[in-house]
């Protein structure tokens, strides 16, 4: 049994050496449309899977769903002949290794859903043959490839792993919208649950990554991935936490963290913001929790942070309406411009976005809203009933001046920060975007 092990395990290798083995993509997201152009780049064919018919149709057609990856590198993906993308889990079967990159979002009760895995696992499974490598991306708690995954993939494959096919987590660890850190050259974890499919997995990832770190278990990189995204949670919940107790205390809290900054050991720059958003930090903190409290163990510490962070839009609606009415202007009925619905800056993902929070609680306290966002056009549908119009408006000065308040979530770099500081009647700024430019202006507020 060990030599036909190691005979299967060889001959992967030497597909993947001579970049004659085939890789298949199961999601084409912010993590499996980069990791599929980090594998074309490096020589490989790659088939992207995806069951959003849209987003693969667009990408037939050389047009990128992810705005901030374009840069014309899917129009070279699809002109090198190596790269398409389909919906039909049955092409899944021409590939030699097959990496899921899949949401693992929150359910309705903020535990861990995993359904979208144990779908990608079903299709993988029936698309396994004999020396084939699964490899799961997909941020969550220690023990799903292991508990969930590979229970998918025997079942539907009538195979075994260790015997007939190979099994590793590679968690992925992109940061959407930060150009200087490519797929390529952010080091790669890698775990197996054998030596030959943790060997299989570094060879894959040694192909196209720069830096490929093995370690000993599958549990250990999945925790890994759970810990850098909490570690990040944890110290933004803190400054968040700071921002609330110095704002009573009338402190700002933008010059402490500059002050602090100044130390050269034993501190780490966090800011804060008007709460967290993407499909990784607003969702791992209560992956790990699920995890203690599977084992019995109290994570109240970390619980404690992301319920703060996710409060963090109803302190910035609150400011909003307090300094509304210190200007007497009744918060009911008054016009308010949100500047920036996405996450984050530079993208147009509006995962977990504040934004789309803050627009609910305004909404029900009876506010009238509309935003402006370079990166997203349309507001989505479930958002578009809350606004005064479901797509992005211009901040020019005539716009400006029919908003009560202006109130700045995502701070793009495309808006004319100066221009909004002079024609808005009111800013709220959450990133201390307008910090230098309105400082001791009556119009100001930071939040």
């Amino acid at each position: 049994m060990q030599e036909r092990e190691d005979v299967k395990e060889s001959e992967l290798l030497a597909a993947i050496e001579a970049r004659t083995a085939r890789v298949a993509i199961l999601g084409l997201g912010s993590a499996g449309l980069p990791l599929a152009q980090a594998f074309h780049d490096a020589g490989f064919a790659v088939l992207g899977y995806d069951v959003d018919v849209e987003r693969v149709s667009a990408l037939a057609r050389g047009e990128n769903p992810l705005r901030y990856l374009n840069h014309g590198r899917l129009d070279a993906m699809l002109a090198s002949g190596r790269f398409e993308a389909t919906t039909d889990p049955e092409r899944l079967r021409e590939a030699d290794a097959l990496v899921l990159c899949v949401p693992t979002p929150l359910d309705e009760a903020r535990e861990p859903d995993l359904s979208c895995v144990r779908v990608a696992g079903r299709a993988a499974g029936r698309a396994l043959a004999p020396g084939k490598l699964v490899v799961l991306e997909s941020t969550t708690w220690p023990g799903t490839t292991r508990e969930v995954l590979l229970p998918c993939l025997e079942e539907e494959s009538g195979l075994r792993q260790g015997t007939d096919f190979h099994l590793a987590y590679a968690p992925e660890r992109e940061d959407p919208g930060r150009e200087e850190q490519t797929t390529r050259a952010i080091p790669r974890l890698v775990g197996g649950l054998d030596e030959p499919s943790r060997r299989l997995a570094e060879a894959l990832y040694g192909a196209a990554i720069t830096r490929v770190l093995p370690v000993s278990s599958v549990e250990v990189a999945e925790a890994a991935k759970l810990f850098e995204n909490t570690f990040r949670a944890v110290n933004i919940a803190l400054v968040n936490e700071l921002k609330l107790v110095l704002d009573r205390l009338d402190v700002d809290v933008w010059e402490v963290v500059e002050a602090a900054a100044t130390k050269p050991f034993g501190f780490m720059k966090f800011t804060p913001g008007p709460g967290m958003g993407g499909h990784c930090i607003p969702v791992d903190p209560f992956y790990l929790a699920w995890a203690a409290r599977r084992a019995g163990v109290d994570a109240g510490f970390i619980e404690r942070a992301g319920e703060i962070n996710r409060r963090m839009p109803e302190y910035v609606v609150e400011r909003t309406l307090a300094a509304l009415s210190e200007r007497g202007v009744e918060p009911r009925g008054a016009q308010v411009l949100l500047l920036g619905l996405a996450y984050k800056a530079g993208v147009d993902s509006l995962h977990e976005a504040p934004a789309l929070r803050m627009l609910e609680l305004f909404h029900a306290r009876g506010l009238r809203c509309a935003y402006s966002d370079p990166w997203v056009p349309r507001a989505p549908e479930s958002s578009a009933e809350l606004l005064m119009e479901p797509t992005s408006i211009e901040p020019g000065p005539g716009a400006l001046r029919l908003f009560d308040a202006v109130v700045l979530c995502t701070d793009h770099r495309e808006f004319d920060y100066p221009a909004i500081a002079r024609d808005a009647r009111l800013v709220v700024d959450t990133r201390n975007a307008f910090g230098e430019l309105m400082a001791g202006d009556a119009r100001y507020v930071r939040a």
